[in-house]
């Protein structure tokens, strides 16, 4: 089998991939946050017209939003298309040519979603899409790790110096730090798939005051308080009433943030408190970690204090990716383990920190 060379244009194709994949994320966040996931009733064309020749005249309120949303979903789906077929045909790593091939099938399948949503008229289906979004950007910023100049250099080292300097590298932790990453990253998924059901349950504001709920810290649920809760919302009107499982909804997503900041700190103070923790980039990572959550901790009670401002509400969604993919690195970095077998070559056309870099060398991957 060929052996990999690191490819500094497949590199930044890839990165140029999942920073445009962010953006559609942001650009999705911002649809659901103004409420105009319907402002274009038909898929795949716009009030007619071919998507790409609809008239810029026309985007106007929220057909602005939705449209754009759709076109630069179809930019993704085309880069994403090209940065498979390019790891296809010029990765010699099997297991990364298929990731490439997952990722097509992925923003298929993300495309399809979103049409679906529209011609059905589905809340529930948007919910499935906006988990498949997070999870399609965190491959997409596995790929573009994978195909780093560190990713091959961590290992070379680690080949080149035996154990003592994958530990240097931070490619070897303790079990116990490993699967508290793994625990960790998992809670994040899982509440933003808790976000995502509010959002497209219209339940933001379920709960309209932070950091106590309705004045209690834990509020009451019953039929009497819901009705009351619903006959003091001014967005009543316009809005379908809350539930008490939505408010239940609420409660959990804020639980589940102490629970996430409460893992993430201890995270980020144990890798300090080791050993080797000041040579290890997971003591940046989990620094880095840490403080992407307080700002989404401190974005999520701004979401509430300013009623849900569609700008405040967007980032407080690209800052949930980023904490995600920020625990998905971590993972893929933790549980890299240097006994894997398999050759790889690290050809740089520009120097390095590490001269051997430069030359074609075996290590394992």
């Amino acid at each position: 089998m060929p052996e990999p060379r690191f490819n500094p244009w497949l590199h930044r194709f890839a990165v140029l991939t999942a920073l445009a994949t962010l953006g559609l994320v942001g650009i999705g966040g911002l649809v659901t946050s103004h409420g105009v996931g319907m402002a274009v009733p038909d898929w795949p064309n716009t009030y007619g017209y071919n998507m790409f020749l609809f008239p810029p005249s026309k985007w106007v309120g929220g057909i602005f939003y939705e449209h754009s949303h759709r076109l630069v979903a179809s930019g993704v789906g085309l880069l994403t298309t090209i940065l498979a077929a390019w790891l296809w045909f010029a990765e010699s790593r099997r297991w990364l040519r298929w990731l490439g091939v997952i990722a097509f099938f992925a923003v298929v399948l993300q495309g399809v979603l979103g049409g679906l949503r529209v011609v059905w008229f589905k809340d529930q289906i948007g919910i499935f899409h906006a988990a498949l979004a997070q999870l399609f950007f965190a491959l997409i910023c596995a790929l573009a790790l994978f195909t780093s100049r560190w990713w091959l250099e961590r290992r070379f080292m680690a080949r080149r110096d035996g154990n003592e300097a994958a530990e240097r590298a931070g490619l070897e932790i303790g079990a116990p730090l490993r699967r508290l990453l793994l625990a960790t990253t998992i809670l994040i998924f899982l509440q933003l798939i808790l976000g995502a059901t509010m959002r497209h349950q219209h339940a933001g504001l379920a709960i309209p005051d932070f950091p106590l709920a309705y004045g209690k810290l834990w509020p009451a649920m019953d039929a009497d308080a819901v009705a009351a809760y619903n006959a003091r919302r001014v967005e009543v009107a316009t809005a379908n009433p809350i539930t008490a499982m939505q408010i239940g909804f609420q409660m959990a997503h804020r639980l589940m943030a102490v629970v996430i900041l409460v893992c993430v700190g201890a995270l980020a103070w144990r890798v300090t408190r080791s050993s080797r923790g000041a040579q290890r980039p997971l003591r940046q990572l989990t620094s880095f970690w840490l403080g992407l959550i307080f700002l989404q901790a401190g974005l999520g009670a701004w979401t509430i204090w300013s009623q849900k401002a569609a700008d405040v509400a967007t980032a407080h969604v690209l800052v949930g990716a980023l904490s995600l993919v920020t625990g998905v690195f971590g993972c893929l970095i933790g549980y890299r383990h240097p006994a894997e077998n398999a050759n790889v070559v690290v050809a740089s056309p520009s120097p390095v920190v590490h001269p051997q870099a430069r030359l074609s060398a075996r290590v394992n991957l």
